[in-house]
């Protein structure tokens, strides 16, 4: 079963348990790191609206609900610059989170240069990012659809789709002109034609009557 396929299910089985956890202990925490270092779920969006999250504000663990709005939507940028007020992550999670990263570097970049890469997500080397990018990132890249969506993104896509029809019919626009003025053209092409034939029937009629 490939990745797109193993999400739906996935946030079905967190999203359950976690509806079914009363009180804000260790149980919801566990439910958050499993979350987030599970190698085939990359949206956590349903999981962090689950009602009963709201348990841990308030409490030690309300990081946690800061670490799942990480991983929806956040980088490893991010994590870095806030790391002394959230939680430690395990090695899985660092993965995963670097994944996301890749993603969303990806969202808004056509190319990723190494120099980039090498950067946001803190690797010593050439060999180890491109092992990196080779084992953990390309499966990633080819089959998961996308990360949650952040605040006001919806909004910027829904721009970028009006503007790509507006474009799209200016495009189709021009390409109708360009198709109605190779008609005419054809059709110009065609009159000449039947007027030079008809102009060398006339010479022809002409010489033969002077010939006679």
């Amino acid at each position: 079963m490939e990745i797109e396929q193993k999400q739906a299910p996935l946030i079905e089985q967190f999203v359950k348990q976690a509806s079914t956890l009363n009180g804000p202990g260790p149980a919801l925490v566990k439910l958050i790191v499993e979350a987030t270092s599970h190698p085939s779920l990359f949206a956590f969006s349903e999981i962090l609206s689950v009602p009963n999250l709201l348990q841990l504000q308030g409490t030690e663990s309300s990081v946690y609900i800061d670490l799942l709005r990480l991983f929806a939507h956040g980088t490893w940028t991010d994590y870095k610059s806030n790391a002394a007020h959230l939680p430690q992550l395990v090695p899985d999670q660092a993965v995963k989170l670097k994944q996301l990263s890749v993603l969303t570097l990806a969202e808004m970049n056509k190319v990723l240069s190494y120099d980039q890469l090498l950067k946001e997500l803190e690797v010593a080397n050439v060999r180890e990012l491109e092992d990196f990018l080779i084992n953990e990132c390309m499966y990633v890249v080819q089959f998961a659809a996308g990360r949650d969506l952040r605040h006001g993104q919806l909004e910027n896509m829904m721009q970028s789709l009006t503007n790509w029809l507006d474009t799209s019919d200016n495009v189709l626009s021009v390409i109708q002109d360009k198709i109605k003025w190779a008609e005419t053209m054809c059709e110009e092409d065609k009159k000449h034609k039947m007027e030079v034939k008809s102009h060398l029937q006339d010479v022809k009629k002409s010489v033969h009557s002077k010939v006679n």
